[in-house]
């Protein structure tokens, strides 16, 4: 019997139960629906959480303007990551001295377009590093040619 498994990064507390999926091996409107929601809410709840900042918090954490700050998200030396209402929120731990030298390279080996994928890859417990996140890993001195090799294999 086939059944449908669908693996996240987002995955949530508040997210549904698709373990009793049909025999169908595609996902029914109202599974992707409820998939689309649990990724949303949890966007949204990662928004909101203690360590994001805005740009101006930023800039004055990194002692430089706004303006520079939005150029190092858009060339992804920074995370940033597209608040609903205007602007980016920027995860405050990102701007650490050993976290801080690796991000534009991580963005690299990922392939990423977004700040999200760069916050989720560092953000999710990876097998690799025995359940360890890669930021986590990088904070208690996991060099950061392993966190990028883990990186470049994850894009591939």
């Amino acid at each position: 019997m086939n059944t449908l498994s669908i693996s996240s990064p987002f995955t949530h507390r508040n997210a549904p139960d698709l373990s009793q999926a049909s025999p169908d091996p595609y996902a029914t409107a109202a599974q992707s629906a409820a998939v689309l929601r649990s990724g949303a809410q949890y966007r949204r709840e990662r928004m909101e959480a203690d360590d994001m900042i805005t740009t101006d918090d930023a800039a004055l954490l990194a002692g430089a303007s706004r303006v520079t700050i939005n150029a190092w998200i858009k060339s992804r030396r920074c995370i940033g990551v597209s608040h609903l209402r205007r602007g980016f929120k920027l995860p405050r731990w990102q701007f650490e001295p050993n976290l801080w030298p690796i991000l534009q390279p991580l963005a690299s080996a990922l392939g990423a377009s977004d700040g999200w994928q760069v916050l989720t890859f560092l953000e999710t417990p990876a097998s690799a590093l025995d359940g360890q996140t890669p930021r986590a890993a990088l904070e208690q001195g996991v060099p950061a040619k392993h966190i990028l090799a883990l990186a470049t294999a994850e894009a591939h």
